[in-house]
């Protein structure tokens, strides 16, 4: 399903839209690389991503966010030596779209990485 979702583009989301149940998100989330996690609350996604040092990681966020912006969906990023941590909600609606399946599934492929 990670290619399949990697496929797609964002939709617009807008206000009204009923944010995705904690079941649709759990289901679409078996189509993402395993460390992908839901919140708590069920209203985000989040993965960490590990690289040798503070440019390379530097350099990961620069490419997601350039997908996410061809995406019109935006992370939030959080960049450190050695990992860059990108999180996913949609914020229109509160809560988790299929956008945020589809960008994290395009941030994998990113990364290089799949289904794990």
């Amino acid at each position: 399903m990670s290619e399949e979702l990697a496929a797609r583009r964002c939709k617009p989301c807008e206000g009204g839209t009923e944010p995705l149940t904690r079941e649709q998100a759990e289901e679409l989330l078996l189509g993402l690389h395993a460390d992908w996690s839901i919140s708590e609350d069920g209203r985000s996604i989040s993965r960490s991503f590990r690289f040798p040092g503070y440019d390379m990681a530097l350099g990961f966020a620069n490419a997601a966010a350039w997908v996410a912006i061809a995406q019109d969906h935006h992370p939030v990023l959080t960049i450190a030596y050695g990992s860059c941590g990108v999180s996913y909600t949609t914020h229109s609606i509160d809560g988790l779209s299929d956008n945020d399946f589809i960008c994290a599934a395009k941030t994998d492929r990113l990364a290089g990485t799949t289904l794990e």
